[in-house]
C-alpha cells in the first residue's frame, strides 16, 4: 500500500506505479495457477485381467503397482475384467493394451475382430503375461488362429501344477525392454508354461529360462524355452511375458525393471 500527502497531481504521478502493480499481481496469480496445472497425461493405457481365478492375487498386486507407476510417470490407465466393451472405438482412446492373465478365449466377435484391428494396423502397442499363451482348447472353445500367429503359432502342452523357481537369462542386451536388467535373474514360485514346439522361429526371442535350474527339478522341458519375445511382423509394438502368476514378483527388482521397460517401449515412448 502506498501512502502519500499533498494535491491530486502527486496521485496522478503515483497512478501508472499503481496500475503496474495491479499488472504485475495478476501476472503472478497466472503464472501460479498455470504452474499447477495437471500436466497432460502421457498416454493412456487399458489394463484386462481375469475377475476370478487363481492369478488374481497377482492381477491385484499389479493393479497397485501400475497405478503408482501411473501416478510417477503420468500416464493414465484403466481396468476391465471382460471383453465386453471391446471393440474399435472403445480402444481407438488407448495407446497401450495391458493382457495381465487373461486368456486368448472367450472373447466376444466383436473385441477379436477390433483387437485384430488395432495390433495389424499399429493402433498401439500391447504386454501380454502368462495366461496370453494359453492356447489351444479350453472350455469349449477353439483356438484363435490369429492369436495362435500372434504368439509364434504355440500351443499350449502341460505346466508345473506345483510351481518350480527358475533362472532367466537374457539373450539380446540391447533390446529397449531389457534395459537395466542382470544378464541373469531368478523368478520364485512360477507355473513354467510347455508349449508343442518353441516359438523361436517365428518371434524375436529377448530372453529364456534354464529348465535345468529348475528347483524343486521338474521333467516338464522343452529344451529350447523362450519366456520373453516380441513378433516383429506385427505393425504394433508387441512384447509377451511368460512370469506372471505369483504376486511375489512385484518384490522382485528385475521383473518390476522388466515390466516397466515393457510398458514405456509398447507405448512408443
Amino acid at each position: 500500500m502506498y501512502y502519500f500527502r499533498g494535491t491530486s497531481s502527486n496521485a496522478m504521478y503515483l497512478y501508472p506505479l499503481l496500475k503496474n502493480t495491479h499488472l504485475i499481481f495478476i501476472f503472478l496469480i497466472c503464472a501460479f495457477l498455470q504452474a499447477h496445472q495437471p500436466a497432460k497425461p502421457r498416454f493412456r493405457a487399458l489394463a484386462l485381467a481375469e475377475k476370478g481365478g487363481h492369478h488374481l492375487s497377482y492381477s491385484k498386486a499389479a493393479r497397485v503397482w501400475l497405478n503408482q507407476l501411473a501416478a510417477d510417470s503420468n500416464f493414465t490407465i484403466d481396468y476391465i475384467d471382460n471383453t465386453d466393451r471391446i471393440d474399435s472405438a472403445f480402444l481407438s482412446d488407448y495407446q497401450l493394451f495391458i493382457q495381465l492373465d487373461y486368456p486368448p478365449y472367450g472373447w466376444t466377435e466383436r473385441a477379436v475382430k477390433a483387437f485384430e484391428q488395432y495390433i495389424n494396423e499399429g493402433r498401439g502397442g500391447w504386454v501380454g503375461f502368462h495366461h496370453a499363451t494359453l492356447l489351444g482348447e479350453f472350455d469349449g472353445y477353439s483356438i484363435w488362429p490369429w492369436f495362435y500367429a500372434f504368439m509364434g503359432q504355440i500351443r499350449f502342452k502341460d505346466y508345473i501344477p506345483d510351481f518350480a523357481t527358475g533362472h532367466v537369462w537374457v539373450e539380446d542386451t540391447v533390446h529397449p525392454v531389457m534395459k537395466g536388467l542382470p544378464a541373469v535373474f531368478t523368478v520364485q514360485t512360477e507355473e513354467w508354461y510347455t508349449y508343442d514346439k518353441s516359438p523361436r522361429p517365428q518371434v524375436k526371442v529377448l530372453a529364456r529360462v534354464d529348465e535345468q535350474s529348475y528347483n524343486p527339478p521338474s521333467d516338464k522341458i522343452m529344451g529350447d524355452h523362450p519366456v520373453i519375445w516380441t513378433n516383429p511382423a506385427y505393425k504394433s509394438r508387441n512384447i509377451y511375458i511368460f512370469m506372471g502368476h505369483s504376486p511375489d514378483l512385484f518384490q522382485n527388482k528385475a521383473y518390476l525393471q522388466l515390466f516397466k521397460n515393457a510398458i514405456f517401449w509398447a507405448s512408443g515412448l
